[in-house]
């Protein structure tokens, strides 16, 4: 690992640390806290893949919706107006409107076929935005001055990597230039990030075979056809069985690439020093 204990992070001139896990526990939080302390760098792969990596795609699925508006249209072609996101780090809705939900198009489905097309943009977007990170740790130090650089990574990252393998190509690259920490959960916490996911859904990605074998079991189970899904009971449905499926990923990434903090320490901490101490005493004395 990059520092080898506690003494070797506090002591560290320059702080590069990499926060994984699932959506809501956490990542973007801490992240904030050390970017307003002004000290630190923050970088967001979400954002990242939103803006540099799929910005296009949503524009145009933006542009593509108002052009069925006969007034908008002409708008647009003649330039008269134009169609931005204002995707922002707290505020993701332009991504995950984009990779939409499969399902009933009457209830704003998606076909099967298109989600799973979406869903490969934002896998190689994701593999990039990571692989983006050595650029930007250098880029926060040129430019603005910045020691200190936060990864606030997607949810997703288990997705696009084989955390197994131990000469894992990103995660390799990825813990040589930071301290991997994943924030564990809790299986009490679960039912709640469920709630929070079903009210707000986060951009989710998904590996192709989990997808395809979630999608037929679902058709099974509600014995219904493609068209006739409810897109917001199927999200909520497959992040659930996500949330279980995804520990084991990112229980073997800490275990060959990083350490870990639960979500509950890590709430705790409200200041850099604070964290400093937690990640600290993670690594431990030796």
């Amino acid at each position: 690992m990059r520092y080898n204990s506690g003494k070797d992070w506090l002591n560290a001139k320059s702080k590069r640390v990499l926060f994984f896990g699932m959506s809501g526990l956490g990542k973007t939080h801490v992240s904030n806290m050390l970017r307003a302390s002004g000290q630190w760098f923050h970088y967001s792969a979400d954002y990242r893949i939103g803006t540099r990596y799929m910005g296009e795609y949503i524009t145009d699925n933006f542009k593509r919706r108002a052009m069925q508006d006969p007034f908008l249209a002409e708008l647009l072609r003649s330039d008269s107006i134009y169609i931005a996101s204002n995707l922002t780090f707290d505020d993701l809705s332009p991504l995950s409107t984009y990779l939409g939900k499969p399902g009933d198009p009457a209830k704003g489905g998606l076909s099967f076929d298109e989600y799973q097309k979406r869903q490969a943009q934002h896998h190689r977007a994701e593999v990039a935005a990571l692989y983006d990170t050595a650029h930007f740790i250098d880029r926060a130090k040129d430019l603005y001055g910045y020691d200190n650089f936060v990864c606030d990574s997607g949810g997703s990252t288990c997705e696009v990597v084989d955390p197994f393998d131990k000469d894992d190509a990103l995660l390799s690259a990825l813990a040589e230039d930071h301290l991997m920490v994943w924030i564990e959960g809790s299986k009490e916490h679960e039912a709640e990030l469920v709630r929070r996911f079903k009210r707000a859904p986060k951009p989710m990605c998904y590996r192709p075979e989990f997808l395809s074998n979630i999608w037929d079991e679902y058709l099974n189970k509600n014995k219904v056809k493609e068209g006739d899904v409810d897109p917001n009971d199927f999200v909520t449905f497959t992040y659930a069985r996500a949330i279980s499926q995804r520990e084991p990923r990112y229980r073997a990434m800490f275990e060959n690439f990083g350490v870990k903090v639960s979500h509950t320490d890590l709430a705790k901490c409200t200041t850099p020093d604070g964290l400093d101490q937690l990640i600290a005493h993670t690594l431990g004395n030796d």
